[in-house]
C-alpha cells in the first residue's frame, strides 16, 4: 500500500520531539484531517496511535495517520523546518517534488 513518506528532515523533528524522558516510548505525531474534503491538517503528540491509525515508522520517528486522513495523504511526503525561533514546522509536499 502507498503511504505517506518521511522526509529526512521530519525524521529528525518527530524523533527530537518524542524523544523527551516524561513520554512514552510509543509517543508519535498523529496527523488528524481538520474535515471531510479539507486540506488542512492537525498534528498533535500523542502515546500512540488509535484503532484503524496507519502508522509510518521510519528511522525512529513514528506517525499515526487518522483513517480519514490517510487516503489524502497516500502520494504526500512529511517534511520539517526549523524556524530561526528554533521551532518545528511541519510542512506536507507531494512526494518527489
Amino acid at each position: 500500500a502507498v503511504m505517506l513518506t518521511l522526509t529526512p528532515n521530519a525524521v529528525t523533528a518527530i524523533r527530537s520531539l518524542t524523544s523527551q524522558q516524561e513520554l512514552p516510548a510509543e509517543t508519535g505525531l498523529r496527523i488528524m484531517s481538520q474535515g471531510e474534503g479539507t486540506t488542512s491538517f492537525q498534528l498533535a503528540l500523542t502515546e500512540g496511535p488509535v484503532a484503524g491509525d496507519q502508522v509510518v515508522e521510519e528511522g525512529g520517528a513514528r506517525v499515526f495517520v487518522e483513517p480519514t486522513a490517510a487516503p489524502v495523504l497516500d502520494d504526500k511526503a512529511l517534511d520539517a523546518q526549523v524556524t530561526e525561533q528554533g521551532d518545528v514546522a511541519f510542512s506536507l509536499a507531494e512526494r518527489g517534488a
